[in-house]
């Protein structure tokens, strides 16, 4: 694909250019809609205009692109005015002034400031399990990090933090085996849902079915394969792989997702939960706050069942979702009406997202 057209606002022409089979398999999973927005804005906002948009055409004729899943049902609203934006990479010394004067928080002594689960707490090299006291699962614990700043993670630290998390799971299903179904989730800061600053992940462990958001991906991709005699999974990466969205790290499929919930969605998709997945985790985490500025995300990581189920799991590989939930010091919540009930509204490029994945991750 030229440079010409690398930006989601041309997603369309770089479709129509691939070869005549990759426009059939993206056709497969996605549909483009795109059109024009115009406006005539009055004298009186030119000055305004200008300070915020750079010209008053800029926002004249605004080029939008709609790019809807047609398996999942997911969407995202591409606005070329926001989209040609460049992101800033900055931190705010506010936010770390905040973190550092925080410390002393029960998770900074989780012993003594948290509870431990029935079957007692796991111990990690750099962290420790907790019973999270307002459940929403049966099974609903805490790996608390040793180190309090969120955002001073080390690829050992995030690699001992998921093998916690398993060893967590693993002793839960032990005391139910009819509690199976393993959900690992990271909200780092306030803007992404945490109560507490320390850091921490989260991970559930559930009975009867799994959250009804991964099954309807497991349904969905399964009535793919019937279709279509191919996994859905490996069609998704191979469309962004032909876009240039794509990046292959020792086995694991990173993708900047076209239709993300949210800011910079990254998916990254592996066999197993192995060593190699770890590493591109971190590297993807390292990327969203070193090269993209990112201060506060969600991470979430789903997997088959721990044991056999009556449902078919064949062909669902381990997924990692990572979102980027803007600045924490911004009171605009990134989240409305749109998005909650309508198709996602996104500000970010995943063209830029894939090239700062590329530089980060490498095509090894």
């Amino acid at each position: 694909m030229s440079d010409s057209v690398k930006s989601i606002v041309y997603l369309e022409e770089a479709v129509q250019a691939l070869p005549p089979e990759e426009q059939e398999r993206f056709r497969r999973i996605f549909q483009i809609n795109t059109t024009v927005g115009e406006l005539t804005p009055p004298p009186s906002m030119y000055e305004w205009i200008e300070r915020y948009f750079g010209s008053v055409d800029a926002v004249r004729k605004q080029r939008i692109v709609k790019v809807t899943n047609l398996i999942t049902l997911e969407g995202a609203l591409f606005n070329e005015l926001r989209a040609s934006r460049p992101m800033e990479a900055k931190a705010s010394g506010d936010l770390e002034q905040t973190i550092l004067s925080n410390v002393g928080d029960p998770f900074c002594r989780p012993l003594e400031g948290t509870p431990e689960d029935v079957f007692g707490r796991i111990k990690g090299r750099y962290c420790v399990t907790a019973s999270n006291v307002a459940k929403y699962d049966g099974f609903h614990g805490l790996v608390i990090f040793d180190e309090h700043h969120p955002l001073r993670f080390t690829e050992e630290g995030v690699r001992d933090y998921i093998d916690t998390a398993l060893a967590w799971a693993r002793k839960a299903h032990c005391v139910d085996k009819e509690a199976r179904y393993f959900f690992l989730m990271w909200n780092c800061l306030w803007k992404s849902g945490a109560s507490i600053l320390h850091g921490h992940a989260q991970m559930t462990l559930s009975r009867g079915i799994h959250y009804a958001k991964i099954e309807h991906l497991r349904r969905a991709a399964l009535l793919y394969s019937i279709a279509h005699g191919v996994n859905y999974f490996d069609d998704l990466y191979a469309v962004h792989k032909a876009l240039g969205l794509a990046v292959l790290s020792n086995g694991v499929r990173v993708l900047a997702y076209l239709a993300p919930i949210k800011e910079k969605e990254v998916i990254l998709i592996s066999e197993r939960l192995d060593d190699a997945l770890k590493h591109a985790i971190y590297q993807v985490l390292q990327c969203f706050v070193g090269a993209l500025g990112v201060t506060s995300f969600n991470l979430a990581l789903c997997m088959r069942p721990i044991d056999s189920v009556p449902e078919d799991w064949r062909g669902f590989p381990v997924l990692v979702r990572v979102v980027d939930r803007g600045d924490p010091n911004n009171r605009t919540a990134d989240f409305a009406a749109m998005e909650l009930y309508a198709s996602s509204v996104i500000s970010s490029d995943p063209f830029h997202v894939a090239q700062a994945l590329a530089k980060s991750l490498g095509n090894s």
